[in-house]
């Protein structure tokens, strides 16, 4: 099994066969994430209103995905940078640039929604305990992350740099997940990922499920879309030194 995905990841190392794959899946890609998402929000519609939270609770059906989507974009980025620093892979650097500004615009958009979820029930649009400060300095990881990318006008050096940073910055993904934890903090621990049965009821916990799946499709389309785009450019300006005409 570990050859068969070697010899796979091998094949589409070539931009050219990459290429060819992700437009392939480009358009059912989008389309799966569009019907997922759709179906998930007639689902969330339907859910009642919590006997405390109101229909407030709603917001959880964003905020929780985009939450699970900072750390798993963070993850690819951290698995796409040691894939391309350690083993040469010639589209990791690809595959974690592309995925960054993604995971950045989740994570943002969490903080967002986790605002206005606990303006109601904390009282408080912020408090500095350790899940919300851990996920605003991801935040500034993610920012820190694509701002080196950008500073550095040699690409060679940029995604080295890059790449350090991003698995250096990876020790911070275990303390967003575990700090509800091993700190006392104002946010609710795990629901969802226990290894008992979840405290959501069914009503709440499928419709849940549904737009994290929907989110998951909407990362991957997303960050499948940027790789093109970035194989193009590196295209570009690969005919921009050799003084070629810039099609591709």
């Amino acid at each position: 099994m570990l050859k068969a995905l070697e010899n796979i990841s091998a094949f589409y190392a070539n931009p050219t066969r990459f290429m060819a794959l992700a437009r392939q899946v480009h358009r059912p890609l989008w389309a799966l994430a569009i019907g997922v998402l759709a179906y998930g929000l007639y689902r969330v519609a339907y859910v009642p209103a919590d006997y405390q939270q109101g229909d407030s609770v709603r917001i959880m059906f964003v905020h929780v995905p985009a939450a699970w989507m900072s750390l798993f974009g963070y993850s690819f980025i951290f698995i796409a940078s040691v894939t391309a620093l350690i083993f040469r892979h010639p589209l990791g650097h690809v595959a974690a640039r592309a995925a960054a500004p993604v995971g950045a615009v989740f994570t943002l958009l969490a903080l967002i929604t986790g605002s206005l979820w606990g303006q109601p029930m904390w009282g408080t649009w912020w408090v500095w305990d350790a899940r919300l400060t851990s996920v605003l300095v991801l935040f500034f990881i993610y920012l820190g992350y694509i701002a080196l990318w950008q500073a550095i006008d040699e690409p060679t050096r940029a995604a080295r740099a890059a790449s350090i940073l991003a698995i250096v910055g990876f020790i911070n993904v275990p303390i967003v997940k575990f700090s509800v934890d091993w700190w006392n903090t104002l946010h609710q621990p795990a629901s969802v990922s226990r290894l008992a049965r979840p405290a959501l009821h069914a009503d709440f916990l499928y419709p849940l499920l549904i737009m994290g799946a929907g989110f998951l499709v909407l990362f991957l389309a997303l960050t499948l879309t940027r790789m093109q785009m970035e194989v193009l450019r590196q295209r570009l300006r690969a005919r921009a030194r050799k003084g070629e005409p810039p099609h591709v």
